[in-house]
């Protein structure tokens, strides 16, 4: 375990949990210096004592840990630090880790295939309270709010939020997009548009449907079955 002193910042200060030095290493080499990595840790013991002291803004937390993994860290300092927000970055992209880590309390999980500005890109969003999944990982995550009480319509009922009329259809698709997780930019590439104009559309769905945020649009799409 190691804490790094440094003078207060206003980018988001992060903490880096996995088992490998060298991926604690490339880690902090991708994020350069638009965050303030405040420590790092190699194992379950190591990782609650640092996060305890470092009390940074985001930890990334590797699944697969010596001591337990990443979901005993979640769960010994979830509740003790509710200000602390958790993105899992992890080789694994299955379906039990995955949906293990967001019932334990983590904001997001996206796998180590990601690059180092969509890596950058996940952080500061987490650290702005949004939630962030790698967008093959959707249908696990849609598992993981089923099992939290966020049930879909029975098969075969349609959508019965009067919201969805009020979209038009590039706004369907950019809705749809939004709540599996996809970036702006990942958007704006599939459907051949600006990232401003991605970034419009985001702001009228979430205005048309009275959304606050992602983590509720999509929540919304689970279940009005839009997913």
């Amino acid at each position: 375990m190691t804490v790094f002193p440094g003078a207060a910042s206003a980018s988001p200060r992060v903490f880096v949990v996995d088992d490998h030095a060298m991926v604690r290493a490339g880690v902090r080499a991708e994020l350069g210096t638009e965050v303030t990595v405040v420590g790092e840790a190699a194992d379950v013991d190591g990782a609650v004592a640092g996060i305890r002291a470092a009390q940074p803004d985001v930890v990334l937390l590797d699944v697969h840990l010596p001591g337990g993994g990443g979901r005993a860290v979640l769960e010994t300092l979830r509740t003790e630090l509710p200000a602390v927000r958790w993105l899992a970055l992890s080789v694994s992209d299955a379906a039990e880790d995955v949906i293990a880590v967001i019932r334990a309390g983590a904001r997001g999980y996206v796998t180590k295939t990601i690059s180092g500005p969509e890596l950058l890109d996940a952080v500061r969003r987490v650290a702005d309270g949004d939630v962030v999944f790698s967008p093959r990982l959707a249908g696990f995550v849609l598992d993981a709010f089923a099992a939290a009480g966020a049930a879909a319509p029975p098969s075969g009922d349609p959508a019965t939020d009067p919201g969805l009329d009020l979209l038009s259809a590039r706004e369907r698709e950019v809705m749809q997009l939004l709540a599996r997780g996809y970036t702006y930019r990942e958007i704006g590439s599939r459907l051949f548009i600006s990232v401003k104009t991605v970034e419009s559309h985001a702001s009228n769905v979430l205005r048309k449907l009275q959304l606050s945020n992602r983590n509720e649009l999509t929540r919304w799409a689970a279940t009005n079955r839009l997913l």
